[in-house]
């Protein structure tokens, strides 16, 4: 059976980021993910985790200079000093904390040429490959839909699937988001089907509100019961925004939680 993981990011956000760990314990978390953990030392999110029993699933690396409108720097045309700055950074964080996945941004490409950028991530990924194979680290790769990152390199699943064939590296895999997959391709049990074997974590959230995934465009209960039909045994994120307090909109992940002791 697949692992849940709270995404600290986005959920219990009625409290400040250090206090969401132990929030997400309580609820019945046995694991977490976040976009980047890099306002905490690694001391102090290794503390936070051991405290509270967690492990770290997932994080990416960083995404540059976001508020110019930058998105990872992975695939950026001539970056690549910038990007194995990322990747080291990521890496380091991960081995301390014991995190065996992580994602690493590919980039806003609007203005470069898309084969130069292509060129630039097959660079970066098979850097972060390489130094991540002797720790046991999986890299994944994620397809963001336009509503939520337009000029994103890929936006579809099957650019990223892809991309992962092309570059052919046995840790590095599809990282299959519930939510970027409908808006852009929909097939969602196809695609799994497919090519469960490719993917090295998944994310949840309902279509197209980004809520819980109870409703909207997919059965949420029929899609985490497809991922335990293909025998997925790792982590799925609940990438999702809480539609009140985040502990009043989790019956639906009753099952996979664990009981309060």
């Amino acid at each position: 059976m697949f692992k849940v993981a709270s995404n600290l990011t986005m959920m219990f956000k009625e409290v400040e980021f250090s206090k969401r760990f132990e929030k997400a314990a309580k609820a019945g978390f046995g694991a977490v993910e976040m976009l980047w953990p890099y306002e905490l030392a690694k001391a102090d999110l290794k503390k936070l985790l051991d405290d509270n029993g967690l492990k770290l699933a997932l994080f990416n690396t960083k995404g540059g200079d976001t508020a110019n409108g930058q998105w990872g720097r992975a695939a950026i045309p001539g970056g690549f000093d910038d990007a194995k700055e990322d990747i080291d950074l990521a890496l380091d964080y991960a081995v301390y904390a014991g995190c065996k996945t992580v994602h690493v941004m590919s980039a806003v490409v609007k203005g470069f040429d898309k084969e130069a950028s292509y060129e630039a991530l097959a660079k970066s990924v098979g850097y972060a490959a390489s130094q991540a194979r002797s720790h046991g680290i999986t890299i994944t790769l994620e397809a963001l839909c336009p509503e939520v990152k337009p000029d994103y390199l890929y936006k579809s699943q099957y650019e990223t699937l892809a991309f992962v064939n092309k570059v052919n590296l046995d840790n590095v895999k599809v990282q299959f988001d519930f939510y970027h997959a409908q808006m852009v391709d929909g097939g969602i049990t196809k695609f799994l089907k497919n090519n469960i074997a490719k993917v090295g974590h998944v994310q949840i959230a309902s279509v197209p509100d980004r809520h819980e995934f109870d409703h909207g465009e997919l059965d949420g209960a029929y899609c985490l019961k497809l991922l335990n039909d293909l025998n997925y045994e790792g982590f799925v994120g609940c990438e999702y925004n809480p539609q009140g307090v985040t502990e009043e909109g989790l019956a639906f992940l009753s099952p996979y939680l664990k009981k309060p002791a």
